[in-house]
């Protein structure tokens, strides 16, 4: 067809096929025709001989070839363009073979264009365009058929096999084929028989036109043939899909004709549509949950229990509530990582003074995962005294992460079915906290802080510190098992932080699976620059004044830390800074104009008299006194270790409320002192003259632990020598009955306290001389710190005037 062809399939009625095979039939000579001809292009279909079909033309160039051509002879050459997007073709555009056809009708549209009915008489092939304007003219040869004498048995049965896969694909496209195959089966000559159902068959224009440029008849029949046998292929192809989705439909329209007297029989039962509607929700819902497969089956199972039970039944709001859980649990949704690393740092920085190892291992976290999407990620323990800042830390993860954050507290936590959920056989159950949490959250990556891991217990309903083993395991809780669920959920995305005071009381299994970051408390210094930058702001805001109107001096805020709070973090201090806000805030309510200016002298009327004094220095040294080093939750502390001798047959007296430990530290400094008494140059039988009471003042606080044992062989020494002890020395370390001193923790803590009371000198084993490294520069600069392998290496220390 030309270019305005309304439609590529050729229109023919059978009378015209059999009118046109008989024709050709009657008169087997090539009809004659002029040998320069007007050339007619058309885009997408390729004409064959003894084909008859109406073409619109709508091109110029065209109409005049079709008017040249009745005005002529009648005769025209049809070709097909290579590109049927070509809007005016050259010579060079149209393949050379094509077919002589005989107008034999032509109509003029009421919109220029003309219809005409041709019939191929003749292929033939172009030798040479003789003119392309106004219109295509070329010299045609036609193309001769060879003549097929004598039909072979090979070629008999290719005719037959052609025309019954014919047939075959008539009567799956649903066409009648008794008239068509009378047609059919009177052509007894190859060629035309090719000719004819290629003329008819829907093939792309490559494939037709190498069927027209084949001039042997049994080739031109052996390449329909294997266009019948591809056809046929597609046909069946496209009736089994008719099929199935005919099939398809009929259950669709039996389900819902079940489904509606179902509808109908609930109705009768009293049942309404409220659950039908609720079913369908729930339904709606757990396929937009993205559930995993096994999941999903599970979830199919209860909907379909739930849609048979009774609506009002205790049952049916059980598997109600269950499968609103899984509907509304975050089962695929991922919230998007910022794994900007300098963005991270200068978050953790805005939102932490110091905490450098901290921020490094943070910082290493976050480049693991941009390097490593797919790494699973360590569980992270902070641990360190109250108010240093843990928990403020886990919002600063998830801010500099981007994902949302939330906290879980531990402390006093007994029932393991607070971690795993209670199973629904029981009434009022529920799921676990982590699942909650999950739910809350709605995504699949949050950062969750289990706080306060180290207050953990246990009871007869469980031990919940065995329960987080699983969810804490990276091997383990990417299948975590919540018993209401009673499906695994994926935990390893979720980035775990906990916090802990103490690292005693968490269970080891358990401890084995974090990542233990220590927190020390702050000095001097970065607790008055954190209150500079963060606390006095926060409270001046909180308390309804403006940052510009409270002026406080570091030497305050030094005075405020030192008299009126005790502590390694920043909870008192915060409380302390917030209670001047407020006394200001009143005065500010009162109509007393700012700024407020609050100096040494106003401190005491805002705060009262202060709560902490130093015990002062005695200027007169007494024996059997020595100042020790301990580590509390709450930061270092001083002890001070009095010894003193009375006459009696060797009674040893502990007093001050001490733990096991203590005491056993205290008869192995007593047996150090008997087996050397000579190198000591203490009287060998001083146990047969006397009763040694070693008393720790504050009684009332318990104290307990190794790294006292330095300090009372010190303080025994001093008492059964008679030498006083150097009081601007502290020490600490654990001793042996060899005299060794051996390495305890808490060394910044323990030089922190050392230097809050104003002592110059501290002693500690020579094996914690790694641990230096965490104490700040300038800390060390207001105090000498000596290092002690043995006890002997003290005792010069200890007894000097320095």
């Amino acid at each position: 067809m030309t270019e305005d062809m309304m439609n590529s399939t050729p229109i023919i009625t059978e009378e015209e096929v059999l009118s046109g095979a008989l024709e050709h039939d009657a008169d087997g000579t090539l009809p004659e025709f002029p040998a320069e001809l007007p050339v007619l292009p058309v885009r997408d279909i390729v004409v064959f001989n003894y084909m008859i079909l109406p073409l619109f033309v709508g091109r110029e160039k065209s109409i005049q070839a079709v008017d040249a051509a009745l005005n002529g002879s009648r005769y025209m050459m049809i070709t097909t363009q290579k590109d049927e997007g070509t809007e005016n073709p050259s010579p060079e555009d149209l393949h050379t073979t094509g077919t002589v056809v005989m107008i034999m009708r032509m109509l003029k549209m009421p919109d220029g264009r003309l219809k005409v009915l041709v019939q191929g008489v003749s292929r033939a092939k172009v030798e040479r365009f003789t003119s392309t304007d106004p219109y295509l003219m070329a010299e045609v040869n036609g193309l001769e058929e060879i003549e097929i004498e004598e039909v072979s048995v090979e070629t008999e049965a290719m005719m037959r096999a052609v025309r019954e896969q014919s047939e075959e694909i008539l009567s799956l496209r649903g066409v009648a084929t008794s008239e068509i195959m009378s047609v059919l089966n009177t052509v007894h000559d190859p060629g035309r028989l090719a000719d004819l159902i290629a003329a008819n068959l829907r093939m792309k224009v490559p494939d037709a036109q190498s069927i027209l440029e084949c001039n042997d008849p049994l080739e031109r029949l052996d390449l329909v043939n294997k266009q019948l046998q591809k056809e046929s292929e597609v046909a069946n192809v496209q009736a089994r899909i008719q099929s199935m989705a005919r099939e398809g439909m009929d259950k669709a329209q039996r389900d819902y004709y079940l489904r509606e007297q179902l509808k109908a029989i609930r109705t009768e039962l009293g049942e309404g549509e409220g659950a039908e509607e609720e079913a369908e929700e729930l339904a709606e819902a757990l396929n937009k949950a993205g559930l995993p497969k096994d999941v999903r089956k599970e979830a199919t199972k209860q909907l379909r229990r739930l849609t048979s039970m009774h609506p009002e039944s205790s049952e049916a709001s059980v598997v109600r509530s269950y499968l609103e859980w899984l509907s509304e649990l975050p089962w695929k949704k991922l919230s998007r990582d910022r794994l900007d690393i300098l963005k991270a740092q200068e978050i953790l920085d805005e939102d932490h003074y110091g905490l450098e190892k901290v921020k490094d291992r943070i910082l290493e976290y976050l480049s693991v995962r941009k390097l490593n999407p797919k790494s699973k990620g360590p569980i992270l323990c902070f641990a360190g005294p109250p108010g240093v800042g843990k928990t403020s830390l886990g919002r600063s993860i998830a801010r500099s992460l981007g994902r949302k954050f939330q906290r879980i507290s531990l402390g006093g936590m007994r029932d393991e079915a607070e971690i795993r959920g209670h199973r629904r056989t029981y009434v009022g159950a529920m799921p676990g906290r982590i699942i909650q949490t999950m739910k809350l959250m709605g995504t699949r990556n949050p950062v969750i802080m289990l706080d306060e891991i180290d207050k953990l217990g246990s009871d007869f309903r469980g031990d919940p510190s065995s329960a987080l083993l699983e969810v804490l395991d990276p091997e383990q809780n990417s299948n975590f098992s919540d018993h209401y669920l009673n499906v695994p959920f994926d935990l390893s995305k979720v980035m775990f932080i906990c916090t802990a005071n103490q690292l005693d009381t968490i269970p080891g299994p358990l401890r084995d699976r974090m990542e233990i970051i220590q927190i020390p408390g702050y000095t001097m210094q970065e607790k008055t620059r954190i209150a500079r930058r963060y606390l006095l702001p926060r409270q001046a805001e909180e308390n309804g004044l403006k940052k510009d109107e409270v002026t406080i001096a570091d030497s305050v805020l030094s005075k405020i830390i030192q008299e009126y709070t005790r502590e390694a973090g920043l909870r008192s201090l915060e409380r302390e800074i917030g209670s001047v806000c407020r006394k200001l805030a009143r005065q500010k309510a009162e109509g007393t104009a700012g700024p407020y200016k609050v100096t040494a002298k106003t401190l005491q009327k805002l705060l009262g008299i202060p709560r902490f004094i130093d015990e002062e220095k005695d200027t007169e040294t007494i024996p059997g006194v020595a100042q020790g080093l301990a580590w509390t939750p709450y930061g270092g502390v001083i002890l001070n270790i009095e010894v003193t001798l009375m006459k009696g047959k060797g009674k040893l007296t502990l007093t001050g409320q001490l733990g096991d430990v203590m005491k056993e530290s205290a008869q192995a400094a007593l047996s150090y002192a008997r087996a050397n008494a000579e190198e000591l140059n203490i009287d060998a039988d001083f146990l047969d003259k006397h009763d040694i009471h070693i008393h720790v003042p504050a009684g009332a606080t318990p104290k307990d632990g190794p790294s006292a044992g330095v300090t009372l062989l010190i303080a025994l020494i001093s008492a059964l020598t008679g030498k006083p002890v150097n009081q601007d020395l502290c020490m600490t370390g654990e001793i042996t009955l060899r005299g060794r001193v051996l390495p305890v923790g808490g060394i910044k803590e323990k030089i922190l306290a050392g230097v809050a009371r104003g002592l110059h000198h501290v002693c500690i084993p020579k094996q914690n001389e790694k641990d230096l490294e965490d104490v700040p520069a300038d800390l060390l600069k207001k105090i000498d710190v000596h290092t002690a392998s043995h006890i002997k290496d003290i005792i010069p220390l200890a007894f000097t005037n320095k």
